[in-house]
């Protein structure tokens, strides 16, 4: 008979988590207890039963207070962070058709600088040294944003004497001042909506803003103006290539504030990172896949004249500063040898053309 694997605190089974480097876990009724390792989601036990609603609900009283309980009956869904002894963590837990849903998603407490991140510092440290403009890291849900965003912040936060203000949800990494004066608030605890932060903020005199997440049209519209009367923004988004970023930047905005709102991204942009985290060939962990667009006065005039899919053209010649697009970041990690030709064509944005490449 198959072992139950059934505990009624959610940090035995974070503590496992963290052990064997798993970066969420997943506790949901109708379902093994399950964890996502090296990119992949799979039972931690083979022989686990699945958890039944009264063991989920056991785990949630384990550790959600009163406040997200409440919210969970409310609306169906609570997010929160969560400590303990082992580490900080993202959860939400939902209701669903079987039952009730935990994720944790395990966040790695030591701030990773940008040299351990390897990111090419030599064209992303000017970008942080602006003191206006807008910096966005962009990427897949798991593809290392909230990392290189914290790895970034660190570096101004060293670089530089100014006052950085962090908003987030939740708070991730958590900063101590260092050359910097740096506050951050949690979305939810310290304020109601990003927008409501974003607004607070720009009264807070700050030189640095880290907008967690830019979800909406008020969001992005505060973030955009941020950036163009003096403060350097710092912001993410779930695009998957600059060209995309910049398309679901303007497509928030009505048709008729479109054209002005090009011209505010074309002046205000200092430039995007897109990212993916690929498995390794040998299955031993992921590495990073990195698009960078630097704004130079091509890209201006191509995000102003509205012609996004001319970017991909305007980053593979401006390799001098810093311009790479994914596709040729993909390329050198398989001719490196760290990802296997399957993972470049299943990432890649042009497959006719990277089939060739691996034919040949």
């Amino acid at each position: 008979m198959a072992e139950n694997h059934f505990y009624d605190h959610v940090d035995t089974y974070l503590q496992m988590a963290v052990e064997y480097e798993a970066s969420d876990i997943h506790l949901t009724t109708g379902f093994p207890p399950a964890w996502r390792r090296h990119g992949n989601l799979q039972p931690i036990w083979d022989d686990a039963e699945n958890l039944t609603n009264e063991q989920v609900e056991v785990l949630i009283d384990s550790f959600l207070d009163d406040k997200g309980k409440e919210k969970l009956a409310r609306i169906g869904d609570a997010d929160c962070s969560y400590e303990n002894q082992f580490a900080r963590y993202r959860c939400s837990v939902v209701q669903h058709r079987l039952g009730k849903g935990i994720v944790f998603r395990i966040i790695d407490t030591n701030i990773r600088t940008m040299q351990d991140l390897k990111l090419p510092e030599e064209y992303l440290v000017p970008l942080t040294r602006y003191h206006n403009g807008l910096i966005l890291i962009t990427g897949s849900v798991g593809s290392g944003k909230s990392t290189t965003l914290a790895g970034m912040v660190d570096f101004i936060n060293k670089d530089r004497r100014d006052h950085i203000l962090s908003l987030e949800d939740p708070i991730e990494f958590v900063h101590t001042p260092q050359g910097c004066h740096i506050n951050q608030r949690e979305i939810g605890e310290h304020s109601e909506s990003f927008p409501r932060a974003l607004r607070a903020a720009l009264r807070e005199d700050p030189d640095v803003i880290v907008v967690g997440e830019m979800r909406n049209l008020e969001t992005i519209q505060l973030a955009i103006t941020a950036a163009e009367t003096g403060h350097l923004v710092l912001g993410t988004l779930h695009t998957g290539n600059a060209p995309r970023t910049l398309d679901r930047i303007l497509d928030v905005f009505p048709i008729d504030q479109r054209g002005q709102i090009r011209v505010m991204v074309a002046e205000s942009l200092r430039g995007i990172i897109s990212q993916q985290l690929v498995p390794n060939a040998d299955g031993t962990g992921r590495c990073l896949a990195l698009e960078i667009l630097v704004n130079s006065p091509a890209v201006a005039a191509t995000i102003r004249d509205g012609k996004t899919f001319m970017l991909p053209g305007i980053m593979q010649t401006g390799k001098n500063i810093g311009m790479t697009t994914m596709d040729e970041s993909l390329r050198d990690l398989y001719i490196s040898g760290q990802v296997t030709a399957e993972e470049v064509l299943h990432r890649c944005e042009d497959r006719s053309v990277m089939r060739d490449f691996l034919k040949s």
